[in-house]
């Protein structure tokens, strides 16, 4: 059973991979978020209001930790324009503040040692 597992949420679509190390969970985080940004922005959504692309989320990229007890949880949520919001918590996120000085990868990191 793997340390760390990556569940990647773009679209419909749901995917998981297990990962040995915290080190390689947070590089294959780091590839998928770089990928999914390539592919380009959002556009804007008229519903009952204007939904602009940094409202919208485009794919919601998640570590996780083993058992049910002691589980910790981190990631990073790709917006519509392209920007990265790192969080921590499964079902409670909470965003973690951005740093001039780390990038959110090194903070999805940082929440999970």
């Amino acid at each position: 059973m793997a340390a760390f597992k990556l569940t990647i949420r773009h679209g419909p679509k749901v995917s998981r991979e297990d990962h040995e190390s915290l080190d390689a969970a947070v590089a294959a985080l780091r590839e998928h978020a770089r990928r999914i940004r390539s592919q380009g922005n959002l556009s804007e959504v008229k519903m009952l209001r204007t939904y602009e692309p940094g409202d919208r989320v485009n794919a919601r990229l998640e570590i996780s930790t083993g058992g049910l007890m002691r589980r910790r949880d981190a990631g990073l949520d790709v917006m519509g324009d392209g920007a990265m919001v790192p969080f921590r918590g499964g079902v409670r996120r909470t965003p973690i503040e951005a740093s001039t000085e780390k990038s959110p990868f090194e903070l999805v990191e940082e929440a999970l040692r």
